[in-house]
């Protein structure tokens, strides 16, 4: 995550959802009817500033040197800051600037311009949002502009459906007495887009805000996420036993209040493969680009490590790093054992 950039092309968007971590600051709107950039220099720009700030963290205490400095060079870059960025009249152009310069592309939207969904360039990993399982309540939670939102939505499931060069998402975002109520009904969804990955993570509260009424409380415990993944998997195998996708719960990042469901076909004897070889992602698309030729999400894939995988006793926090905690029981107990260890070091 070092190496990773994350920008948008696009401040407006066309929804104000409840969990919007900008506080509804940014500008929105059903069109883009803004002056516009080029995406050259949009791209450059983000590079320039992510640079930066990175080196805002020269000499901070537990900053890395080799990873501080190998953090200049972006090698992957979220297109999720703020915003709509599919909105961007220049967005297939902003792609291959990207991969054009070996960085992997993760974009997410909003699924409320299926038109865009459609003529989408292949990109590393496509997500689309999915706050609701029903037209009221996605009403409730994303606050959209459009009259038409529910249509355009399911037409943006069904977009993503053939977008079978690239890693397709649901992303769910998980908001306690908000949208955690019909499993059946998100399963249904599910038969619309057909993802290979949904992810579901608990909303991130960011204070208190004019625009919002969220608290602290609206945020699920990890293991009520877990849970919910769980009865995702459970009633959409009951509801479509013959469903060419079969879900199971294949990774977790209990730190990040996150889990993955994948598609069984990402594993082969008996082992995950949710990872990404990015160095062949770059080498399938410089030949599509090039020819025309396609390429599956298959064909990137790459060994999920033990550690990452749900249920794994790391719970996805892997073991090679140092894990920091601030606050709580383990942070104390964390403290005490280093001092302990300080002591007998000493008195050796």
């Amino acid at each position: 995550s070092y190496q990773c950039m994350e920008t948008t092309p696009s401040l407006a968007c066309a929804n104000k959802c409840v969990f919007c971590w900008r506080h509804h600051t940014n500008p929105v709107g059903r069109e883009w009817r803004w002056k516009m950039d080029d995406a050259k220099v949009i791209v450059n720009g983000a590079i320039t500033n992510h640079q930066k700030m990175i080196k805002k963290l020269k000499g901070v205490p537990g900053v890395k040197p080799e990873r501080y400095k190998e953090a200049f060079t972006v090698r992957h870059c979220a297109l999720s800051l703020v915003g709509e960025p599919i909105m961007y009249p220049q967005i297939n152009e902003f792609l291959d600037l990207l991969h054009g310069k070996g960085i992997s592309s993760f974009l997410v939207t909003n699924a409320q311009f299926p038109e865009r969904i459609r003529n989408l360039n292949p990109c590393t990993q496509l997500y689309v949002s999915i706050d609701a399982a029903t037209k009221d309540t996605l009403k409730a939670v994303d606050r959209p502009l459009f009259k038409d939102f529910w249509e355009r939505f399911i037409s943006s499931l069904k977009a993503l459906r053939g977008k079978n060069i690239t890693r397709t998402v649901y992303r769910l975002t998980l908001v306690k007495e908000w949208n955690m109520g019909d499993v059946s009904a998100y399963c249904k969804l599910l038969t619309i887009g057909l993802p290979l990955l949904i992810e579901i993570k608990a909303v991130t509260y960011c204070g208190d805000s004019k625009a919002s009424s969220l608290t602290i409380k609206n945020t699920p415990y990890h293991e009520e996420v877990c849970k919910f993944g769980e009865q995702i998997c459970k009633t959409y195998q009951e509801m479509y036993p013959d469903s060419e996708r079969r879900y199971e719960l294949a990774c977790e990042h209990e730190h990040s209040n996150c889990i993955l469901i994948a598609d069984t076909k990402l594993k082969q004897n008996g082992k995950w493969n949710t990872w990404i070889d990015y160095d062949k992602f770059q080498a399938l698309y410089e030949n599509w680009s090039r020819t025309g030729e396609t390429f599956s999400a298959f064909q990137y894939m790459a060994p999920t490590p033990e550690w990452a995988v749900y249920g794994s006793t790391e719970h996805g926090f892997d073991p090679d790093e140092m894990r920091v905690r601030k606050k709580g029981k383990k942070a104390r107990q964390e403290r005490q054992d280093k001092e302990g260890k300080e002591k007998e070091n000493a008195a050796d």
